[in-house]
């Protein structure tokens, strides 16, 4: 793949996490697979306590949103009548739980609930954020050019912080000027790109966007984003047509900044 050249109007780099900083294998067989194997533990232990319940009721709220959708699992209400009914409307919740993470669902509750789970499983010790060996050097050498870098992910920006903040390389925080998720907008919408860009005032041709979906590239490309596609360990192939149209990079390091010479 060799170098890539940054366009000259680039002034920031925007981010995609998982199969772009992070592999994808992480995600799938690390960070998911805690979520489904400890959510009932979790609901009971901090059932009673506010943000739980906030949680519930986005995932409750989200629930009456999909309820015609083919296997849909609704959460009732609780009534107070015990701990049976109590234990009923949990394990409601872990099916709806599971139905969303079985569809790979991106909604703005299910992120809320996973990234409240991934705070306590870092902070223990149990997780830590995989990234990228490439990563850290590379983006310290941009932001030395006057680049700024931002995340993009559909997971929060909690669990993106927990990600970076109780990382591999340590915590990496400081190397990112903002974060943002699907609270801007879906990854897959161009819409989505010119708001960020109006987030962090500059124009859309001012930031250049990785990731390792180009459903996202695309839709990037549709707001006047440059965009290159980053092929990874474990990352789903691409189309010949994708290949040949996309700019690729395996690594950051083949990244070259005019303004860093």
């Amino acid at each position: 793949m060799g170098v890539l050249p940054v366009p000259a109007e680039v002034r920031a780099i925007l981010l995609d996490i998982e199969g772009t900083t992070t592999p994808i294998a992480f995600v799938q067989e690390t960070l998911f697979p805690y979520i489904k194997d400890n959510v009932k533990e979790y609901l009971r232990a901090h059932w009673e306590e506010e943000e739980c319940q906030r949680d519930v009721g986005l995932l409750r709220k989200q629930a009456q949103e999909d309820s015609n959708l083919d296997g849909a699992v609704p959460i009732p209400l609780e009534s107070g009548s015990g701990e049976e009914e109590l234990e009923r409307v949990i394990q409601a919740v872990v099916d709806n739980v599971h139905w969303q993470m079985s569809l790979d669902r991106k909604t703005t509750a299910l992120k809320q609930l996973q990234g409240h789970m991934w705070r306590a499983a870092y902070a223990t010790g149990h997780v830590k954020g995989e990234i990228f060996e490439d990563v850290v050097p590379a983006i310290r050498k941009w932001r030395e050019a006057g680049m700024k870098v931002y995340i993009y992910s559909s997971g929060s920006i909690e669990a993106q912080k927990l990600l970076f903040g109780y990382s591999t390389e340590g915590d990496i925080l400081e190397l990112f000027d903002g974060h943002f998720d699907t609270k801007i907008g879906p990854k897959v919408e161009s819409e989505s790109y010119r708001r960020i860009a109006a987030s962090i005032g500059c124009a859309t041709n001012n930031i250049l966007f990785l990731t390792d979906v180009p459903r996202e590239a695309n839709a990037a490309e549709e707001a006047d984003t440059h965009v290159a596609v980053v092929i990874r360990p474990g990352n789903a192939g691409l189309t010949d047509d994708e290949k040949s149209y996309y700019s690729l990079i395996s690594s950051f390091t083949e990244l070259f900044l005019p303004s860093s010479t």
